[in-house]
């Protein structure tokens, strides 16, 4: 699966030249780095496909504590991902990505939506791609944190007075403290300015 060099996201760190073709995640293309693109141009501990291949061959990698399987697979946003060591990928104030070191076992992710399913249970989309079923209550627009067995270690909900960090729209990668929530618009205070963030076209992600 590849895209040319032009077609990329914004997030990826790569160069504008190089090659003609650039792979690309196989799922939520433009919210991931696929596995191939984290180990040989972002982390540089496999300098190319082959030895990428390997690493997969012998169990060498994970993501949010599972297998990984193909060298397209998406690293999600803030998912956890295990190479030599534990990486989450992040999202920076100029809008790329980049892996920090982490000792989390546990990933934030917001919840987009969600649908009623059976036993009184809600079906809860999230902005990674997956989704949860639980019975806790939770709004879209909510940040839960999940453990490797997709479990809820806390929840944070979206209100006033919250920090949060905008992972879609223009304002990628700001972070800033909810002032006001109108309807489907939010303010945000950012290095002492408000910015109005419309949720229809960017994500905030409560920290």
């Amino acid at each position: 699966m590849h895209q040319t060099r032009n077609e990329i996201i914004r997030g990826l760190p790569l160069a504008r030249k190089g090659s003609k073709y650039v792979a690309y995640a196989s799922r939520n293309n433009s919210n991931a780095v696929p596995v191939i693109i984290a180990i040989r141009d972002m982390l540089k501990i496999a300098s190319n496909s082959k030895e990428g291949k390997y690493m997969i061959h012998n169990k060498l990698l994970k993501i949010n504590g599972q297998l990984v399987t193909e060298l397209n697979q998406p690293i999600n946003l803030f998912s956890i991902f295990y190479a030599d060591k534990n990486y989450q990928l992040v999202i920076l104030p100029t809008g790329r990505f980049a892996f920090e070191d982490t000792k989390e076992n546990s990933r934030p992710v917001r919840v987009i939506g969600k649908n009623a399913v059976k036993d009184k249970k809600i079906q809860y989309g999230l902005h990674d791609g997956t989704s949860l079923i639980s019975k806790e209550k939770i709004n879209v627009g909510d940040t839960v944190f999940l453990d490797f067995d997709n479990k809820i270690k806390k929840h944070i909900a979206f209100e006033k007075g919250k920090n949060g960090l905008v992972i879609s729209g223009k304002n990628i990668g700001k972070t800033g403290k909810i002032i006001e929530v109108l309807g489907k618009n939010v303010n945000l205070l950012i290095k002492g300015q408000t910015e109005e963030v419309v949720l229809q076209k960017a994500q905030i992600m409560i920290q």
